[in-house]
């Protein structure tokens, strides 16, 4: 494998939008290979809703059957908050070429991401569209029109936004959660 789309998230929950950004990337022609790393714990966040394990469960659920797409849980492991920096170094030891894909709601912060200079030297970013946010040209721009997030899921648990593979185990899990 030549080049890879590294696609890290919280993924709490994945969803159709997780799953419309995979099939996007999968159209791109100049990509071997998808990597869907969840996180431990999101850097800018202080809690998951779900644990790592089961998020990389359901994960590994969802994208069984694609062809080309890997779960790594290599953050998962690390048991900790980790960096994308480390990720991409871990990565790079494995591909030649990495293309790491973010949510254009991203864009705005990445100035504020652990080594960004750095990072931006060691990849090239793909942009998934989110709502009205202006991507700068010198990002790649996925051709997706996903209007999702995992923070208005946990909100709706809206069934028709899960993927039908684990949607009421989704459901359950996020309603009993916040039933306690």
């Amino acid at each position: 494998m030549e080049s890879i789309a590294l696609f890290g998230g919280s993924f709490d929950p994945p969803h159709i939008g997780h799953v419309a950004v995979v099939n996007a990337l999968q159209k791109l022609e100049f990509i071997d290979e998808i990597i869907l790393m969840p996180t431990f714990l999101n850097p800018f966040k202080k809690l998951s809703h779900a644990p790592s394990e089961l998020r990389l469960k359901w994960l590994k659920k969802i994208f069984s059957s694609y062809k080309n797409v890997k779960i790594d849980d290599y953050e998962v492991k690390q048991n900790r908050q980790v960096p994308s920096i480390e990720s991409v170094k871990y990565l790079l030891k494995k591909y030649k070429k990495i293309y790491l894909v973010i949510g254009a709601d991203n864009i705005a912060d990445l100035p504020k991401w652990n080594s960004y200079e750095e990072l931006s030297k060691l990849v090239t970013f793909i942009v998934a569209p989110r709502g009205d946010i202006k991507i700068p040209e010198k990002f790649l721009t996925l051709d997706l029109d996903a209007k999702v997030s995992s923070s208005y899921l946990r909100k709706m648990m809206d069934a028709a936004m899960l993927p039908e593979c684990c949607a009421v185990e989704i459901i359950k899990y996020y309603k009993e959660k916040n039933a306690t």
